[in-house]
């Protein structure tokens, strides 16, 4: 395989795990609390394209563009006002820590609501913990202020204060099914947020930019798109050089 397909193709294999990233940002636009991924570039030899290409180190084999790793975009999404009492959103640095299947979970997602048991809750079930790490029970039957700091009050008596967890090294949560985080093979310990102020009755919204996106999967395509017509270039060069040294030979 000579050096332009193989560049070409491995650009197409790039475009193409990144169009797949960029749909999932899409589709999970309207989701409350969800971060955006983002792709890495790099450049990366190949043994493979070396020994495909037949060329010594020092003649410049081909350098093949790759996606490096991707990395969660973490920054604030903008607060929407519910009047929900137990929608809750987060200014600043933080995550709300809930009781998952697998363990603790960490996520922006402040759509909570109340169990029949009068648990706060997730949408999927999942228990918020306080900073005891115990479930916030709840009278229905009455209302509930959360303040800024996490305390939850009835009748203004206390009844919780709400975990809110950071990592001084984000990169360490590895992202799970819908809007949720977990710690990557124990590779961090959480520690209290700080500086953080928690508002009732407002939700996060996602941090993607569906404009934004629109734009990126345009160009993707297109530039998708230009590596396939460079591949049938290629493919249509050997072709003729090919028949042309039969013709030769013959």
């Amino acid at each position: 395989m000579d050096a332009l397909t193989i560049s070409a193709a491995s650009g197409m294999k790039a475009r193409m795990e990144s169009l797949e990233m960029l749909a999932n940002n899409l589709a999970n636009s309207s989701a409350a609390g969800y971060k955006a991924d983002r792709e890495f570039y790099s450049l990366y030899l190949a043994p493979e394209a070396l020994e495909a290409t037949g060329e010594e180190a020092s003649a410049g084999p081909p350098l093949l563009p790759v996606i490096d790793r991707h990395w969660t975009d973490f920054s604030q999404g903008t607060l929407v006002a519910t009047g929900v009492a137990t929608h809750l959103a987060i200014s600043g640095r933080g995550f709300f820590v809930v009781d998952g299947p697998g363990g603790r979970l960490y996520t922006r997602n402040g759509n909570f609501h109340l169990s029949p048991a009068g648990e706060l809750v997730t949408e999927q079930g999942y228990r918020v913990l306080d900073q005891a790490g115990r479930l916030v029970r709840l009278d229905a039957s009455r209302p509930f202020e959360v303040s800024g700091d996490g305390s939850v009050r009835q009748e203004g008596a206390l009844v919780a204060m709400l975990a809110l967890a950071d990592f001084a090294d984000p990169s360490v949560l590895a992202k799970q099914e819908g809007t949720y985080f977990r710690v990557a093979g124990g590779a961090g310990e959480p520690q209290r947020a700080t500086g953080a102020v928690i508002y009732q009755g407002k939700l996060e919204s996602s941090n993607v930019a569906p404009a934004e996106g629109a734009v990126r999967l345009v160009s993707l395509m297109r530039q998708f798109e230009m590596l396939g017509r460079a591949v049938a270039v290629a493919s249509e060069m050997s072709r003729k050089a090919l028949e042309e040294v039969a013709r030769v030979g013959s």
